[in-house]
């Protein structure tokens, strides 16, 4: 239960840069000469359950056995450069 919670919580944190990321690209998108920024986030540990090829119960095999994720983390906020429209100010 509480793996699930921490799982459940790293995910709600990452989506929160994403939002606030995505916010401030919202509110500087008149300003000149703005770079939009994207958040990269990144996996982490994985633990495996089950083995491929160990048996199920009654249904025969796991073909790719089962993995649990332990959640994700944010990596960096990086920006974008490339080149936006030509206007006059």
């Amino acid at each position: 239960m509480i793996r699930a919670m921490w799982t459940a919580a790293t995910g709600m944190t990452a989506q929160q840069l994403n939002v606030d990321t995505i916010a401030h690209n919202l509110a500087n998108v008149n300003t000149n000469a703005f770079k939009r920024s994207r958040a990269e986030f990144s996996d982490l540990m994985y633990q495996a359950t089950r083995l491929p090829g160990t048996n199920a119960s009654n249904v025969g095999v796991f073909p790719v056995g089962i993995q649990v994720g332990g959640g994700v983390r944010p990596v960096t906020v990086a920006k974008e450069w490339i080149q936006g429209n030509m206007r006059q100010t």
